[in-house]
């Protein structure tokens, strides 16, 4: 398994961060396919937003973040237009 940090920065006053934590989570299963890899999501309120982080099951870890791109790359608008942008690794 292996391990992919993430933030989310807050582009607007709402949502609050903790109460995007659900949100955040669900968009990204919701987004999430077999070839993803994506095991295990967890997410906390940060003063920038959210970090997040992704456990993922890959050979390697060029090849999870390859794969977690993809996610979020797939999950990028959903999350904007909760007053979300992706600042990746």
């Amino acid at each position: 398994m292996r391990v992919i940090q993430a933030s989310l920065v807050r582009t607007s006053a709402d949502p609050s961060a903790e109460g995007a934590v659900p949100l955040l989570q669900d968009l990204l299963w919701a987004h999430a396919r077999p070839s993803d890899g994506l095991e295990h999501v967890r997410a906390r309120p940060a003063e920038h937003g959210l970090d997040v982080v992704l456990f993922v099951h890959a050979p390697s870890d060029v090849s999870a973040l390859t794969q977690m791109r993809a996610l979020l790359d797939r999950v990028h608008g959903p999350i904007a237009v909760h007053g979300f942008t992706l600042a990746l690794p």
